[in-house]
């Protein structure tokens, strides 16, 4: 008889409109809103991000209602930056960002995940610019997102966690390490996404004995190794990437995530850890059954 695992008492775990398909804020081939809030709540969880800004309701009232009476509360927003680009963009990257922040304030988060701009189209994977950043490049990079660190911090009373991403110039271990050496702890933590991270290269155990100190907040999400080293040698983006089924239902991929949720457990402090699964596109019927069996996989690592 095997023992069950220690519970993961600090850590709180949920899941993002993006393990139902949903990557933009209306689009014909992904699932009305009430029902993944429905379908989220039916799988086992209570919380939930808010997705792309727009796909959920916007009036925090009503988001409040919808949310309440499914039993189900918010952990994060999202937005997407070019900080790289410098001071050109602050003012259109803050138009787009004070929207989002003032709605994740209002639904009681304290998170807001920053995602950095792709260099490749998501869809076509023509190249968008360089993906090596210049070192004035980076610079810009580092300054800016502590720009929008103190400022979201300030005016809205959130923290920011950086989300390396495939197809991003924060990517590999390398990368988010040179962006972690140049940014200030205070006003910077990281968003751990297990299966971006693996993508790209990295250990996410070790990530997080690595940079414990920094780490934020956690995705749970997990690739097929086989499909991603036809998508490496092909040179795929990630979008089509996605669609290949590179990232796949847990436990049947890396990284595994008993360990990591571990690792996180043994940091000593609260984490938020979101389920997404990547599945643009996927038929309306599969996300809720795949939904129920993660949950129950996380429950048997000790994430009650």
């Amino acid at each position: 008889m095997t023992s069950s695992p220690p519970a993961l008492t600090r850590i709180r775990v949920g899941s993002a409109p993006d393990s139902w398909g949903v990557w933009f804020p209306r689009d014909p081939l992904q699932v009305p809103w009430d029902r993944f809030l429905d379908e989220v709540a039916d799988a086992g969880y209570e919380w939930i991000e808010l997705g792309p800004y727009g796909y959920l309701p916007t009036d925090a009232a009503r988001l409040a209602d919808e949310t309440a009476k499914r039993g189900l509360r918010v952990s994060a927003g999202t937005v997407f930056t070019g900080l790289h680009h410098g001071p050109a963009v602050w003012e259109e990257t803050w138009a787009h960002v004070s929207r989002i922040a003032a709605l994740t304030r209002d639904t009681g988060a304290e998170h807001l995940v920053v995602i950095p701009s792709f260099w490749r189209d998501d869809k076509t994977g023509g190249m968008l610019e360089d993906p090596v950043l210049t070192p004035a490049q980076w610079r810009e990079l580092t300054t800016q997102t502590e720009r929008l660190g103190r400022e979201v911090r300030e005016r809205y009373g959130l923290r920011i966690v950086v989300h390396p991403h495939a197809d991003t110039h924060v990517d590999t271990p390398e990368n988010v390490a040179r962006f972690l050496d140049a940014t200030d702890p205070e006003l910077v933590s990281l968003c751990l996404d297990t299966g971006h991270y693996a993508y790209c290269g990295g250990d996410s155990v070790e990530a997080i004995e690595t940079f414990g100190e920094r780490i934020g907040y956690l995705h749970l999400k997990q690739v097929d190794p086989r499909i991603l080293a036809e998508v490496v040698a092909d040179g795929i983006p990630f979008g089509p990437a996605v669609g290949r089924g590179v990232m796949c239902e847990p436990p049947s991929g890396v990284p595994a995530l008993e360990p990591v949720l571990a690792a996180a457990q043994r940091l000593g402090v609260e984490l938020f850890a979101i389920v997404e699964q990547d599945m643009y596109p996927c038929p309306p019927d599969r996300p809720l059954p795949i939904a129920r069996r993660t949950r129950a996989y996380l429950r048997s690592c000790g994430a009650r």
